[in-house]
């Protein structure tokens, strides 16, 4: 009987978005979360919201999963895709796939690419932007009940404007808490993957070393405690890890600048503004923290390409996308992958005078947007814009060095994994042996 019980308690997985284990160490003064001890654990490459996500569901690498980074370039439609959310987008099978199988059920709340038939609980945000600008509120949840009861039962809309942009704050991470903790003891999912975005907000604003960070370090504290006495009270084992370890940012790479300084990148004017032109361009750069997937359209130009950016200030390494083994060649991948030197990071810009920015670069616009913008934390003067300085972010990620782990803690033996990925598959194996609830 107690054999049986034990195969049948249910988990919470719990990913904290930029909590390495020097930060948390350093900051908290202990090495125990709760009762738990705290471990450390190599990240996993590309250190990298979307790429990570893909890897815990999936005990895979990127090169095998194709989730490359938090987009990647359409080279048919010729169009970059940026935090896209169709859970097909995932290639392979899950983790969870065999516990499903015998009746588990899986949930997912807040997590990328969850949308689609892989578990049977998913909650998402998920706006409809209006013809004429701005946007309705919503998230898509699967069952499509669960939007509507979590929003009056918590007694409000989630709050988008709080989750992403120059207004993110703790009031998304409390309503998070709010929902995950509705599920669990309401649809009580045998396992349940979270997220809690909350210290990804100042560590890049003002850096991990700022007391803004400690402050959202103390928040994120809050939650795990409220998680942890859910979790006990409802018979859920816990198992806590970081996605990846932000650093201090002080110099930032321009690749797209320069590409279009070689005449590699064409760009369109319309109206004084200048869009990039990717039909007749050979080569663009998908950029993204610490990395940059280079798109080269044009073979002939792909040394051109290669022995610009090995000369470039700032860049540590380009590497191969399409072929090698670090763990990233896939056919979404660039031609080839740039990495920052520590202390820099990639921004997609490709102009100098403000004149010539795009109508989406004084706003939050991640989908349009070919290419991540931390900027859009930034409050501008007016309120309904962002800041433009891209040298105003002191915190960024996306390598991966061995003096910067992640960490996990979890009161579930394991079997001591060593990386993001074998701790995947750690909990792969667990849940092979669980009984279906």
């Amino acid at each position: 009987m107690e054999v049986r019980e034990k195969m049948n308690e249910k988990i919470i997985l719990i990913q904290i978005a930029a909590l390495g284990y020097n930060f948390l160490v350093k900051n908290l003064k202990q090495e125990k979360l709760g009762l738990m001890e705290i471990k450390p654990l190599k990240g996993l490459f590309p250190a990298l919201t979307c790429t990570v996500q893909a890897t815990l569901r999936t005990a895979v690498l990127p090169s095998v999963h194709g989730i490359v980074g938090n987009g990647y370039f359409e080279n048919k439609l010729l169009k970059p895709m940026f935090w896209e959310q169709s859970s097909r987008l995932i290639d392979g099978s899950r983790i969870w796939d065999n516990f499903r199988s015998r009746g588990g059920k899986v949930a997912q709340m807040f997590i990328q690419q969850s949308l689609g038939m892989d578990s049977d609980i998913f909650f998402s945000p998920a706006p409809v932007h209006k013809h004429h600008g701005g946007m309705i509120l919503d998230c898509m949840s699967n069952p499509v009940s669960l939007n509507e009861r979590l929003k009056k039962e918590i007694g409000s809309d989630f709050p988008l404007h709080s989750y992403w942009g120059p207004f993110a704050s703790r009031k998304s991470g409390d309503w998070i808490i709010k929902a995950v903790k509705n599920v669990m003891l309401n649809e009580k999912p045998g396992f349940l993957f979270t997220y809690i975005p909350h210290l990804d907000y100042d560590l890049q604003r003002f850096g991990p070393d700022s007391k803004e960070a400690l402050v959202a370090l103390n928040i994120v504290m809050e939650y795990l405690e409220v998680l942890f006495t859910v979790a006990k009270e409802q018979g859920y084992k816990v198992l806590v890890f970081g996605d990846y370890s932000i650093t201090p940012a002080s110099h930032v790479i321009f690749p797209n600048k320069l590409l279009r300084a070689e005449g590699l990148l064409k760009t369109r004017n319309v109206r004084g503004m200048m869009y990039p032109n990717y039909y007749i361009s050979p080569a663009f750069a998908a950029a993204d923290h610490q990395i940059a997937h280079v798109y080269v359209f044009d073979p002939d130009k792909l040394s051109q390409v290669r022995a610009l950016f090995e000369k470039m200030e700032g860049v540590d390494q380009v590497i191969d996308g399409k072929s090698g083994n670090s763990g990233i060649e896939n056919k979404r991948s660039g031609e080839i992958v740039l990495i920052a030197k520590r202390g820099c990071w990639f921004d997609y810009r490709w102009w100098d005078d403000k004149k010539e920015a795009p109508e989406y670069a004084s706003h939050v616009d991640i989908h349009n947007k070919p290419g991540y913008d931390p900027c859009e934390l930034l409050k501008g003067r007016n309120p309904f814009k962002i800041r433009q300085d891209p040298g105003l972010i002191k915190g960024t990620h996306g390598r991966v060095d061995e003096d910067e782990p992640v960490f996990y803690a979890s009161d579930i033996y394991l079997g001591n994994p060593e990386s993001i990925l074998e701790l995947s598959r750690s909990i792969k194996n667990i849940l092979e042996s669980r009984g279906g609830n």
